[in-house]
């Protein structure tokens, strides 16, 4: 590339023969003295090797000749400078090119390098050419490197040296040698051109951007060396980097061609550095909507914070995705749990608050809070320090006014709890190597539609998932493996959960979760599940067995559809409920079941695969359906698929409506459960009252309350073997347990009578 041609630039002075008016003997600035009409110097038209030249008499330390026409100097440009020289008396001078740098203010740019190499004059009449190429980049075979201040010079040559010699010099020709240093041939531009220094020290931002603005469709060459960015940067053009960049952590690269993650390790040479620039990148600027990890493997020894790798954001609304990639976990001591017991205040009026907390300037933002009257998923979701309070994920069933309480901060792969709001963030196509040292995903305290597809999260040591707010609204897991670092434990034993979601309407669809303390625990309602498997077993017989899901909002309007639910059960609870006792509102319910397989091996023989665990009185079952399922026991009977744990409180038996139990499949199951069930009872004795008993197949052990109909089968005769007409009359909720019907006949009668019983009212 040729600028003067291409950008039409005048850079050859005139031959002195046009007079030496334009030739100053200082730098070459208007108003400073000039040649034409000096004692010590003259044109000489007829010389022998140059035509004609200018005669000059050395009589100062530096004797300098510069032109004083104004030569470009564009980003990009080289010039080289040449002058022919000869001795022709005297002593014998050095001479060496120079030149005088100016900005687009007229000002001289003071710290350049403005000569070139010296060369001696060693005989009298001999010619010695010298040349020197000054430009913007610092580039080898530059020797006056000027960077992108300057934008116009004064050039010409010194002679330095002894005084007293006479020279000749010829005309002085500047030309463009940019082709030189411009990769035409492979569509490149190199930053140096431009003003980059590779020292790691010199701001290149500016250096960068004027090579991106000259590229014009080329790709934008980094050569080796170290180039610190000082500022934000947007580079519209691909770079390639040979070497690598630095920058400041609140500094972002947008790489808006070729935007992915290799690109990144291109220019930082560290992979999480990169990853972290590159997310800055994505949710700083509008040009792409993804961050393609190009099936990279980042090793990583230390909990990714994604809030403090952004920066200058703390909500953010827009759709981004991560995919194709891998995090792979080193052990490290920076994943160490961190955990701080701390007495604090709790009251009823503010069920999302500590007060008083001691310590707290200690306890972090995500930390797991347990202690008295405290339910499984609970989470610090702000702290005040200085009001000495902190907000809570939910509240607490049973606290003490003043207690202590135990708060562990786990560390997790990519931790999202600095943000305040993150929405519409996909993660897809990556695989989480937890390796038994991290947790995988802490969500923000706030946010909407996460989406976790098609992805893994191997082996992590505590959870898959966090939320610790309500960030989980509208939470996706779709076509995803969680594998728990715990299938060696028993099942009783483990502690570790694969997801937790806060708010409403998560979808979990055709994911496998394997051998966690817990599948998931939902405080939310609107959960959909569907087509999942998650199995918790051991290797234990008689064992027992956990919860996979625990419902811990009350009436949840929850589908669960079309999953294999492997060792392990369905628990409702209300251990976030901050008056548990039921007082005017929505009980147990909204549950959908249908279409599941549930399979129990080695189980003990009271496990159930449908358990309420009411936390306080009064609580009942309002909308239940269990219709279409497969209970299977392996080596082993269940006694029942349905149970109520009261080890806190039982349920309101005489409140139950709307309970649906048909069309499921039984294996190795001792007690069929069924609501309504439909029995045959023979009465072998003449009776005024028959009592029948259809306890055994009633869900949860409820009682007898609905009688939907009544047929008998065959003649019903007295004792004296007469045909006995007469109706009886029901008693519902009959015997001491209230799960015996009684009918009632005008005289004593025998038969058998075929009877619809539910444990509910239907409506």
């Amino acid at each position: 590339m040729n600028k003067a041609i291409t950008d039409g630039l005048a850079l050859m002075p005139p031959a002195f023969a046009s007079g030496l008016d334009v030739w100053s003997s200082e730098n070459g600035t208007p108003g400073s003295a000039t040649y034409d009409g000096a004692g010590n110097a003259a044109f000489v038209p007829a010389d022998g090797d140059f035509g004609g030249a200018l005669e000059i008499i050395k009589q100062s330390t530096t004797s300098k000749l510069r032109y004083m026409g104004e030569t470009p100097l564009l980003p990009g440009m080289y010039l080289r400078i040449t002058a022919r020289v000869k001795a022709i008396s005297g002593n014998l001078p050095n001479v060496r090119i120079a030149g005088w740098a100016m900005n687009a203010s007229d000002n001289h740019v003071a710290g350049l390098t403005e000569v070139g190499s010296e060369v001696a004059l060693t005989t009298y009449g001999e010619v010695v050419e010298v040349s020197a190429i000054v430009g913007s980049g610092s580039r080898n075979g530059v020797d006056m490197p000027w960077g992108l201040e300057a934008v116009y010079g004064h050039f010409g040559l010194d002679l330095t040296g002894a005084n007293g010699g006479t020279v000749r010099i010829d005309d002085i020709r500047i030309e463009d040698v940019s082709s030189f240093f411009f990769a035409d041939s492979t569509g490149s531009v190199d930053v140096r051109d431009y003003g980059a220094v590779g020292d790691g020290v010199t701001d290149c931002a500016a250096a960068f951007e004027a090579a991106d603005n000259a590229a014009n469709g080329r790709k934008i060459l980094v050569p080796e060396g170290t180039y610190h960015i000082g500022a934000n940067l947007s580079l519209v053009h691909e770079p390639i980097f040979e070497g690598f960049v630095t920058q400041p952590d609140d500094k972002f690269l947008a790489l808006r061609r070729g935007y992915h993650l290799n690109s990144y390790i291109d220019a930082f040479g560290d992979e999480v550095l990169a990853f972290k620039k590159a997310f800055q990148a994505l949710l700083n600027y509008t040009d792409h909507e993804a961050l393609d990890m190009c099936g990279r493997r980042i090793e990583i020894d230390a909990p990714i914070d994604m809030h403090a790798a952004v920066g200058n954001k703390s909500t953010f609304a827009t759709r981004r995705k991560i995919y194709n990639g891998q995090f792979n976990v080193q052990d490290s001591s920076n994943w160490d749990p961190e955990t701080v017991t701390s007495q604090a205040s709790y009251s009823t009026a503010n069920e999302f608050e500590l007060t008083n907390v001691a310590n707290i300037a200690n306890i972090q933002v995500g930390s797991l809070v347990t202690g008295n009257g405290v339910g499984r998923e609970v989470y610090v979701k702000s702290v005040n320090v200085g009001a000495q309070k902190l907000e809570l994920s939910q509240p607490l069933w049973n606290a003490n006014a003043n207690q202590s309480y135990t708060f562990t901060r786990n560390k997790y792969v990519l931790d999202f709890s600095g943000f305040t709001k993150l929405s519409q963030l996909e993660i897809i196509e990556v695989e989480f190597l937890c390796n038994g040292h991290a947790s995988g995903i802490m969500l923000a305290p706030e946010g909407i539609s996460f989406a976790f597809k098609d992805s893994h999260i191997k082996y992590p040591l505590q959870r898959g998932i966090t939320s610790i707010g309500r960030a989980c609204q509208n939470l996706t897991i779709d076509g995803c493996q969680f594998v728990s670092n715990e299938g060696s434990v028993d099942a009783d034993q483990r502690t570790s959960i694969a997801f937790n979601v806060n708010a409403n309407d998560p979808k979990v669809r055709n994911n496998r979760f394997v051998l966690f303390g817990h599948t998931a625990v939902l405080a939310g309602t609107g959960n959909l599940f569907v087509g999942n498997h998650w199995f918790q077993g051991d290797y234990k017989t008689d064992s027992p067995r956990v919860a996979g899901l625990v419902f811990t909002a009350m009436n949840v309007k929850s589908i669960i559809t079309g999953n294999y639910i492997d060792n392990c059960f369905i628990e409702m609870t209300n251990e976030h409920d901050i008056d548990p006792d039921f007082n005017s509102e929505f009980s147990f319910g909204g549950l959908t079941i249908t279409g599941n397989i549930f399979v129990a091996t080695d189980a003990a023989s009271w496990f159930s695969f449908i358990v309420f665990t009411p936390r306080g009185d009064g609580h009942f079952i309002n909308g239940l359906s269990v219709q279409g399922n497969t209970f299977k026991a392996i080596n082993g009977f269940l006694d029942r698929i349905d149970r109520v744990d009261t080890t806190y409180a039982d349920l309101n038996y005489g409140r139950m409506r709307n309970i649906v139990f048909e069309g499921n499949t039984f294996n190795g199951i001792s007690e069929l459960t069924f609501n309504p069930v439909s029995l045959d009872f023979t009465q072998a004795t003449a009776s005024s009252n028959w009592v029948l008993d259809p306890s055994e197949y009633l869900p949860f052990g409820g009682w007898a309350r609905t009688v939907e109909s009544i047929v008998f089968n065959g003649e019903l005769t007295d004792s004296s073997g007469q045909t006995a007409s007469a109706m009886p009359y029901v008693t519902p909720n009959y015997g001491a347990n209230s799960n015996q019907i009684r009918l009632t006949f005008p005289q004593a009668t025998r038969g058998t009578v075929q009877m619809s019983v539910r444990m509910d009212r239907p409506i």
